[in-house]
């Protein structure tokens, strides 16, 4: 499996790609008991899921995201990079409970594709404009 290169926030470290506020549902397994969260934000190498309930870092776990535009969920494969509890409530720079997810990919293919769908997704949400200074690219 090919995994992104991507730093997640919860350690302090920058990002390799930047992030767009956007809340998708997430369905996901643990050990035989289905659970449905939310996104915050996104990026190209990864997400960050609000939940009560996070997976120890480390675990790489199958999920669906379901993207309003698209007919059907996109099966994704993750790892759980970092993570915060209700007791790390009382940093100001953790807002919410929730794992932070890196994409893990089986191939560039798989890759790639992912990935254009994200920045679409990303356009749709900020803007070209914004999308754009984002990248550093206007």
């Amino acid at each position: 499996m090919t995994s992104s290169n991507e730093t997640a926030g919860g350690d302090g470290k920058r990002r390799k790609h930047p992030r767009a506020p956007i809340e998708l549902k997430v369905e996901y397994k643990k050990m035989n008991t289905f659970f449905s969260d939310y996104t915050k934000n996104i990026s190209k190498g990864g997400t960050f899921i609000k939940t009560d309930r996070p997976l120890p870092v480390g675990t790489e776990f199958v999920f669906k995201l379901f993207v309003p535009a698209l007919p059907n969920p996109i099966e994704l494969h993750g790892r759980v990079v970092w993570h915060n509890t209700a007791a790390d409530m009382q940093r100001p720079d953790q807002p919410c409970p929730g794992m932070g997810i890196s994409f893990v990919y089986h191939n560039d293919d798989e890759r790639q594709s992912f990935e254009g769908t994200v920045e679409k997704m990303m356009r749709a949400s900020l803007g070209d404009r914004i999308y754009e200074r984002l990248l550093g690219t206007a």
